[in-house]
């Protein structure tokens, strides 16, 4: 079993994060659940839609960490694969 000395420690946005999964594309519903960042496992165009409703499509290279917490990964133009953290 894996000893972790900081498991008593809050974590924050700030902290590393300790779970990882793949992001969904879907032009029809939003991430279940929103990365505290986003890592580019294989890099080209990420399709991201805010909180506010706002779409804007990103130019990513594999090996990129985004610090955003977009609400959907849209799949209508993306081509990237992305990694969100938590």
């Amino acid at each position: 079993m894996s000893v972790d000395h900081f498991n008593a420690h809050a974590q924050g946005l700030s902290s590393p994060a300790t779970k990882h999964f793949t992001l969904v594309a879907s032009d029809a519903n939003d991430l279940a659940v929103i990365p505290r960042a986003v890592y580019v496992n294989v890099g080209g165009v990420a399709v991201i839609r805010d909180v506010a409703g706002t779409e804007i499509a990103y130019n990513v290279n594999q090996g990129q960490v985004l610090p955003f917490r977009g609400v959907r990964l849209l799949s209508t133009g993306t081509t990237a694969t992305l990694i969100g953290w938590e």
